[in-house]
């Protein structure tokens, strides 16, 4: 074996990890990723290039679509490195992830560094000393046809996006885009929040009866009415669950509120009788291994971690050694790896809780992309979680993986159900009652529930021991209100399934279309749902309107299936590229053809389903507002950007409405200036307004109105105290600068030159003192969401505006004054952006989101 050999890998955790078992004299070295790419801006592109019509683009569409590689300036200092390294070797080693973007990076690697000496691809889906000693051993060339298929994917994006997104500049605001599959994937999103639209309320009712048997009281349980003369009582089941209505196919009895509260009185005069008792032993069978669109539906339902949070956490795990690769669509588990999970059930549960026969599992759909396997434990022995020395969420998210790996080898669960029916005068109520017989699997885990033991409890229900005939005394009968609810928004797991099953893009790419659509700002989170914004709703609604083909689920998913089978080589990519783009039917000619129809008024009027009759709401630069035309004139009113479409009713717009066609009533006059108070309406939700704004009083005293406050039943003396904000607690000791308390948009705030901070629950707005404040400074500094701080830039040198650069919930990013900008892929690694980025490429980033 070589003593001079250089080893690269992606990230200098992944070289920390597998250094430790490689010889002492290998030199291990990181990429950070990928080494070059198509230009991000027109600054990118080399000054011979400038000229040429498709360089802005990065393809050469009319030259085989050759892509136009550059080397980013935060890259250049790490090729130098990397090109020193390869001088001094004698044998290379590509050591990148073993999916499509890694087989790239590898090839971009001896593309740009040239090496003279022999060249290997080193595979390995886990980072363990037997897996590492075999991909030593087992060294193959590069895979070109998983580099075209990544290549072809690349160019794909770049030619949708550079295409289609300057046409939605012009026609709705400057600087939003589409793409491959980030456009369906909020369609998909925008559709439910329709159907939410759509969705007209239903009532109905049932009765509930709390029963004992006639000689033991303490033994009471529930049954619900079933049937009425033997017509079945609607359920849920019973509405279409898109539009609340009855379904006209089901023969059911949909009860009014008087009806049931008549049976109800009826049925306490009734004898009470058990009919039958049926037990029903059922098995239940433990999930398959985690890939990677279950890891992150699971990591959101049982962690609350976002995709994205989920696969860097993943990719963490996997870098220093405690799981298989993450990004994987094969359930297949190895054979060492079911012996080892075999082994632990053993030792921890016994014998008894080992399925009888080793369970292996197969991919349902068409052969897996990424051909390793599941993601388990690494290694021939699996740690326990309390072993691992992880903490947080890592620790978390292994614990996850550990458990459904164990769950897989463990022997089903048995369960018995007991249902009884019961008869009382015309009435048919039922019973369940379930326990489990033997929990198997569930002692291990349980999918939804993060602790097994309490999932057994919930599993199990009580029924006391009941015979044919038995009569039963009624504890409590009531009348039941239900009402149908409108379909569920996605939610971060649900949009995961869902993509998945309409085959749009990858389960490598969930994370980074979600990440895609927040940063757009064309959703936001509601709770843990995922809401549409009205800028979201426009783009969608332009696509639809003039292309619609390229939302189509079925053609974002056969895309996937021609990147498949360039893949495998089926396909050539240049016939595929050139009948998307150039063809009769391509995209290019599409977008020329049709631009000219387009109307930029018409495309930013959101058409709402629920709100036919009512003025327009349109997008603008300053969020979405309504339109109104009366007496020759246009009268604008704003739309809290926090409400969302499917919530907002004709009422609200009628209200908002008046208010901006009346003017607003005073709340009252301020006790010392003698200046009416207002509530009004902005794009950020109420908020106070001391005096009317003139030409000699161009900027009113405002203040935010907090969130749980009622905007048409604000009380004087609340709204001077809040209008008495910003209170100036003191100097900063260090600057001399002054300290305010206020309260904002997002809650009680402290600011000291420009550095805002949360007060939280801990302190309050009114009372909050300096020495407090300066406590709360001394902190790292969050901001929304729990991100944190990991650099300050100071101002940007044309703007004025603060430069920081935070980590947060959706990976690093850029704060140029009040706005969030995304960071290169090169820069996504925290520990990267918080050492490696320069002042003057931030301010490059700034300026290039800016144009």
């Amino acid at each position: 074996m070589s003593s001079n050999t250089l080893v690269i890998v992606e990230s200098p955790t992944k070289a920390k990890t597998i250094k430790k078992f490689l010889p002492k004299d290998f030199v291990v070295e990181a990429s950070i990723g990928h080494i070059r790419d198509l230009p991000q801006t027109a600054g990118d592109v080399p000054k011979d290039l400038k000229s040429e019509p498709w360089s802005r683009l990065g393809i050469d569409v009319e030259n085989d679509f050759a892509p136009l590689y550059i080397i980013p300036k935060e890259k250049k200092k790490i090729v130098r490195d990397l090109k020193k390294k390869v001088q001094a070797a004698d044998r290379v080693l590509l050591a990148t992830d073993e999916d499509r973007e890694g087989e790239s990076i590898s090839w971009h690697l001896v593309q740009l560094l040239e090496p003279k000496v022999p060249v290997q691809r080193m595979v390995f889906h886990e980072i363990t000393k037997g897996a590492i000693t075999k991909a030593l051993n087992e060294g193959r060339d590069i895979d070109m046809d998983l580099v075209n298929a990544q290549e072809t994917r690349r160019i794909l994006d770049r030619l949708y996006g550079y295409t289609i997104s300057p046409l939605i500049w012009k026609k709705i605001a400057y600087g939003l885009s589409a793409g491959r599959v980030q456009s369906p994937g909020l369609r998909m999103i925008v559709e439910r929040e329709r159907e939410r639209m759509r969705f007209r309320k239903s009532e109905y009712w049932d009765l509930k009866a709390v029963l004992s048997p006639a000689d033991a009281a303490d033994q009471a349980f529930t049954a619900r009415l079933e049937q009425l003369d033997g017509t079945r009582i609607a359920g849920s089941k019973d509405f279409d669950s898109t539009t609340g209505q009855p379904l006209p196919e089901r023969d059911s009895l949909v009860l009014t509120q008087q009806q049931a509260d008549d049976l109800r009185d009826a049925l306490r005069r009734e004898d009470w009788q058990v009919a039958s008792v049926v037990e029903k032993k059922t098995t239940n069978r433990p999930s398959q291994p985690f890939i990677t669109s279950t890891l992150q539906q699971e990591g959101n339902r049982k962690l609350g971690l976002s995709a994205r949070e989920t696969m860097r956490t993943a990719q963490r795990l996997y870098e220093q050694g405690f799981i298989t690769y993450m990004r994987t669509d094969s359930p297949m588990l190895s054979s060492e790896a079911i012996a080892a999970a075999r082994e632990s059930v053993v030792s921890l549960y016994g014998e008894e809780y080992l399925s009888p026969e080793p369970r292996q599992y197969k991919a349902k759909g068409r052969g897996a992309q990424e051909a390793h396997e599941a993601i388990r434990p690494a290694g021939t022995e699996f740690q326990h979680p309390d072993k691992t020395g992880l903490t947080g969420r890592e620790k978390a998210l292994y614990g996850l993986i550990w458990s459904r790996t164990m769950a897989t080898q463990m022997a089903d669960a048995q369960k018995a159900t007991v249902t009884a029916k019961i008869t009382a005068g015309p009435a048919r109520f039922t019973a369940a009652g379930t326990r489990i017989v033997f929990p198997g699997f569930i002692r291990a885990y349980v999918e939804g529930k993060d602790d097994p033991d309490a999932a057994l409890d919930d599993k199990e229900t009580f029924l006391p021991s009941l015979t044919e005939g038995q009569q039963l005394e009624p504890v409590e009968v009531e009348s039941v209100y239900h009402e149908t609810k409108p379909p569920a928004r996605y939610t971060e797991a649900s949009l995961v399934q869902g993509l998945e099953k309409a085959g749009i893009g990858r389960p490598s790419t969930y994370a980074s279309i979600i990440n895609t659509l927040y940063e757009r700002r064309y959703i936001r989170k509601q709770g843990t749902s995922l809401v549409p914004t009205f800028t979201g709703f426009a783009v969608i609604q332009l696509l639809e309107q003039h292309f619609h083909y390229l939302i189509e689920y079925s053609f974002t998913s056969d895309m996937e299936n021609a990147l498949d089978a360039v893949a495998d080589g089926k396909i050539k990519r240049l016939d595929y590229l050139q009948e998307f783009y150039l063809g009769k039917d391509g995209l290019k000619h599409q977008v020329e053809a049709r631009e000219g129809n387009i109307k930029p008024d018409e495309s930013r009027s959101i058409k709402l389903p629920h709100l036919q009759d009512v003025t327009d709401i349109k997008v603008g630069k300053y969020g979405p507002y309504i339109v109104l035309h009366e007496d020759g004139q246009e009268i604008h009113s704003s739309v809290p950007e926090e409400k969302a479409p499917a919530d907002i009713t004709p009422d609200d717009i009628r209200e908002l409405v008046e208010l901006q066609k009346n003017g607003p009533t005073p709340i009252g006059q301020h006790p010392e200036s003698g200046e009416n108070i207002y509530c009004l309406m902005g794009r950020y939700g109420p908020y106070l307004q001391l005096g009317e704004k003139t030409d000699d009083n161009p900027k009113p005293k405002r203040s935010s109105l907090p969130g749980d406050m009622d905007p048409k039943n604000v009380p004087l003396e609340e709204a001077v105290r809040l209008l008495s904000l910003p209170r100036e607690l003191g100097p900063h000791p260090e600057t001399g600068k002054p300290i305010r308390a206020n309260n904002g948009r997002f809650g009680p705030y402290v600011v000291h030159d420009g550095d805002f901070r949360s007060l939280g629950k801990d302190y309050d707005l009114y009372t909050v003192t300096l020495e407090q404040a300066l406590e709360i400074f001394s902190q790292p500094k969050r901001g929304r969401g729990g991100s944190i701080q990991l650099r300050d830039f100071g101002k940007h040198p044309k703007s004025g505006k603060k430069l920081s650069v935070y980590n947060g919930k959706y990976g690093p990013f850029i704060k140029h004054g009040a706005k969030n900008i995304g960071l290169p892929e090169q820069f996504k690694d925290p520990d990267v952006a918080k050492d490696k980025l320069t002042l003057e490429q931030v301010v490059e980033i700034v300026d290039a989101a800016g144009k």
